[in-house]
């Protein structure tokens, strides 16, 4: 008798079986992840369990995931895990409102006792065992050996995908160097395409790493185009890929109307079809919000890329009645914010445009951008993720990870000013900002909304959207500071090999790879064509490279002939005048012409004369035209009445043309002598290949078409060996030119630091060097905590779009006289600099130092701000980085000097008022 299967989903599990389980539970619920997991009232996303078990492994994780997918939780269980272990876990950020907001959220959870936060600004708590900080605090930490290192086992580098940053990334790299092996990283950064990469190099330098990848987004992400008043979707299917047809064909028909408007040579017929055509714009602001609020969509992140467009948009919101909030969620909004601005004098909430702000806050829209009062933004960030704010225009500051998640993201536009110029939006910065559209567990799908403008190409906004990751590339170069503070600690032979070992030089030398793998194939090749080309009557080697000099000589004399026939044509050109007869040397309209217009000013590559020829064409010729100079052959009168565009006006020119010049035979150009016919060096050349014994062999052809091949590939391996050259110790070759530098000016004395380096190694602003230099020239010594100020502004304010036709507003004295001192400094380490082929230091910006003065002697803040023409949040900003720097000056300067008291008023003096307003208060 047979038994049936067994059902294993409701049958009853053999006693082994059950063993089995209750044992796999017993260890499971042994691991710090299984309580962890009760922190949550949702469950761990596969990636979330992947990477934590790897950390609970003792191995260190790099997680790379889109915006709003959770990555924080993998960040955070190494939180956990230090606090079970009895030992300190160093959260760090790129930024100080994102460390503001993950100390609130941790001590949320663990309490005022267990965290602290250190930033540029704020210092709480600092020996917690949980402590947030900014990356450069954790790097200014390694260089100074702190004591708060003691202890620490694990730290999570927030945003570390913010290594790619020209002006800061350096940063995140010497962290990740310098840490002890002891200490696990967490490193959690965007989806990039080379994480595989970055997983690999910090396995290098930092052990067993595991990398998770993650592309799955928790919120679905639908992508739209509003052009006048409807909303059309990007894509047409579900894998976004099929963009929308009648997206592509609205884009076609109003580009070819607005280029219909600036040709001037095409006729007016067809108006009555563009008239017919689909009337397509641009949505106002309040258009808009109006529209994703009858669908549904609100919340909403406007980014604008411009900060006066944003306070722009929240003023147009209000002029146009818009309201988002009921009462009962206005009083809300007034309570809170009276709350968080109590601390603010009222004489500053004037200043500060409070009452205007807080009226838009009541209705539900506001503005966020580095403009802002610090205390401002977070208050907006607050009411924004309690649902009692639905409109933020944004600059894009704020998808640098401030947890601020929207039911949709808006993009007015495709293009953004990056400090230097208007560049397009690259797919990574498209993917950051709309990866703010979806909030997990509250939306089911997130909308991305980029508004029609003109030349709007949907093709390329598919390409932006459809390419979900980006590659990270490392901006790593060394600096004085870092020179300095790795000399003093491990020599300057170990600090070579540090430096090796940067992701900039790992990448680096990865390509290296592929470029040495084709240079060995191109070396066997050339054995190969050797051999080929061997002839028994001599050197065919020797024979073919005198070949291979004649041919390059007479390829050389050749284009520098053409260049000069093409000089004369081109100054020939230039001579001609409207009425000039000409014959047309070469091309599609050879034969004679008469010149309408010379066209001086048509093109980049010389003249474009406009002529009429003799069978009726009115044509705008080019350079290629006249391979040889031109001349006029004859002149005639154009009538005034003349245009180009009348088959009847060219039809009489030409008849009139062909009576006046038409018995004039086009002679055929006649090509001078060669001056390779006189050149001593192709004769000399020619007499030894002609005496050469291989001259003479019956397979002389043979070897020589083996020998071009030979010649062919060596140039190409040259080349490659060239690349290959460039590549290798990149790095370390800027460390050496900077320590030779600074052998120079006294600051390293072999592999010691002098009593100045070490100066030096306390400095870690931009200007480090300047800074430095000041101090050891005594610059500063005799001035008052103002002046101070206002010379140490120069050495971190950096004007957003500098100005040079007006000299900044500086303050008189010996202040004056020291601002001069010190760009006279930078001018002699600029030429120092030149000599080592280094380009680190900018010039000092005096733009800020009467700002900082006057705040310094205690004037006002309404007319330090009314005279600076500065929004608030620069002000304070630009105060507290100067705050920061005094600081350094303050740790750095001489002893028994005037500075270092001077540097410690000067903080003072600056700390005060809205400048000391704590975010944490």
């Amino acid at each position: 008798m047979t038994t049936p299967d067994r059902d294993p989903d409701s049958a009853e599990l053999s006693p082994a079986e059950r063993f089995a389980a209750a044992r796999a539970r017993r260890i499971e619920a042994s691991t710090s992840l299984y309580a962890f997991r009760d922190q949550y009232e949702f469950g761990l996303d596969p990636f979330q369990e992947e990477a934590c078990r790897a950390l609970e492994a003792g191995r260190g994780v790099l997680v790379a995931a889109p915006t709003g997918s959770g990555k924080t939780v993998v960040g955070e269980f190494a939180v956990h895990l230090a606090l079970d272990q009895g030992r300190k876990c160093f959260y760090t950020t790129p930024i100080k409102a994102l460390s503001n907001q993950k100390y609130t959220d941790l001590v949320k959870r663990y309490g005022p006792d267990k965290v602290g936060l250190l930033t540029g600004d704020n210092s709480v708590n600092g020996d917690a065992p949980i402590v947030v900080m900014t990356t450069e605090v954790l790097r200014n930490m390694l260089y100074a050996s702190s004591y708060t290192l003691e202890g620490l086992g694990y730290v999570v580098m927030d945003e570390v995908h913010y290594l790619s940053d020209r002006f800061r990334g350096a940063v995140w790299e010497e962290v990740i160097i310098h840490l002890p092996p002891s200490v696990t990283l967490v490193s959690l950064s965007a989806t990039v395409s080379n994480a595989e990469e970055f997983g690999d190099w910090l396995g290098t330098v930092r052990g067993d790493t595991e990398v998770v990848v993650s592309e799955h987004r928790p919120v679905p992400l639908w992508q739209h185009v509003m052009a006048g008043n409807r909303v059309y979707d990007l894509f047409t299917d579900e894998n976004h890929h099929e963009v929308n047809p009648d997206l592509v064909r609205l884009a076609r028909e109003t580009n070819e109307r607005s280029g219909r408007a600036y040709d001037r040579y095409r006729k007016s017929r067809g108006r009555d079809e563009n008239t017919r055509a689909r009337r397509v714009w641009t949505p106002s602001r309040v258009d808009v919000i109006e529209k994703l609020d009858s669908q549904g969509l609100l919340p909403a992140i406007t980014f604008i890329f411009s900060r006066a467009g944003c306070a722009a948009a929240v003023q147009q919101c209000l002029h146009a009645g818009l309201r988002l909030n009921t009462n009962a969620e206005r009083a809300q909004v007034r309570s809170l914010v009276e709350t968080r601005t109590g601390h603010i004098p009222d004489e500053d909430l004037r200043v500060l445009g409070y009452f205007e702000w807080l009226e838009a806050l009541q209705r539900g829209i506001a503005a966020h951008h580095a403009g802002m009062l610090p205390t401002f933004k977070e208050v907006v960030e607050e009411l924004f993720v309690r649902g009692l704010v639905k409109a933020v225009f944004a600059t894009e500051t704020l998808a640098l990870g401030i947890n601020m998640p929207a039911r949709s993201v808006v993009l007015e536009k495709l293009v953004k000013w990056n400090g230097e110029t208007h560049a397009d939006l690259t797919a990574g910065e498209y993917t950051q900002l709309t990866g703010r559209a979806g909030r997990r567990g509250i939306d089911v799908e997130g909308h991305a909304v980029v508004l029609w403008h003109q030349g709007f190409d949907p093709k390329h906004l598919a390409g932006l959207a459809g390419t979900r990751t980006y590659p990270l590339r490392s901006s790593f170069k060394p600096s004085y500071n870092m020179a300095v503070n790795l000399v003093g600690q491990v020599g300057r032979h170990r600090s070579r090999e540090l430096l090796e070992t940067s992701f900039a030089q790992f990448q680096a030398d990865r390509s290296v790879v592929g470029i040495a793998r084709q240079v060995h194939r191109n070396e066997e090749g050339l054995e190969g064509y050797r051999e080929a080309m061997t002839c028994h009557l001599g050197d065919f080697e020797e024979y073919g490279a005198l070949r291979r000099a004649l041919k390059d000589r007479e390829t050389r004399m050749a284009r520098e002939g053409a260049a000069q026939r093409r000089a004369a044509a081109a100054a020939s050109l230039e001579k001609l005048k409207p009425g000039d007869i000409i014959v047309v040397p070469t091309g599609k309209y050879a034969g004679l012409a008469v010149v309408l217009d010379p066209g001086l000013d048509e093109g980049h590559d010389g003249p474009r004369p406009f002529v009429l020829t003799a069978d009726r064409q009115a044509r705008r010729l080019a350079s290629i035209d006249f391979p040889t100079p031109v001349g006029a052959v004859e002149r005639m009168r154009i009538p005034r009445s003349f245009n180009a565009r009348s088959a009847q006006s060219r039809r009489d020119l030409a008849s009139a043309l062909r009576t006046k010049a038409g018995h004039i035979e086009p002679s055929r150009p006649r090509r001078g002598r060669s001056p390779a016919a006189d050149d001593p060096e192709i004769a000399r050349l020619r007499a030894q290949i002609r005496q050469h014994p291989c001259h003479g062999c019956d397979d002389r052809e043979d070897h020589a078409r083996w020998a071009e091949r030979y010649y062919r590939l060596q140039r190409d391996t040259e080349q490659l060996e060239r690349r290959m050259k460039g590549r290798t110790h990149t790095i370390a070759r800027t460390f050496d030119r900077v320590c030779a530098m600074l052998t120079d000016l006294g600051y390293l004395a072999g592999d010691t630091v002098t009593d100045d380096g070490r100066r030096l190694a306390r400095i870690y602003a931009e200007l480090d060097l300047l800074t430095a230099e000041c101090l050891r020239e005594g610059l500063w010594e005799h001035l008052t905590p103002a002046e101070l100020a206002a010379c140490a502004s120069a050495l971190v304010f950096e004007a957003r779009m500098p100005d040079d036709a007006l000299a900044p507003k500086l303050p008189g004295g010996a202040a004056k006289s020291a601002l001069a001192d010190m760009v006279r400094l930078w001018g002699h380490l600029e030429a120092l600099e030149e000599r080592h082929h280094l380009d680190f230091l900018r010039e000092p910006d005096l733009g800020f130092a009467w700002t900082a003065y006057s705040w310094a002697s205690g004037q006002r803040l309404d007319a330090v701000l009314g005279e600076s023409d500065m929004p608030a949040g620069d002000f304070v900003r630009w105060m507290k980085q100067l705050v920061d720097v005094l600081g350094q000056i303050a740790d750095a300067a001489p002893e028994g000097g005037q500075v270092r008291t001077t540097a410690r008023k000067a903080v003072d003096a600056v700390r005060r008022g809205v400048v000391a307003y704590s975010s944490l208060a």
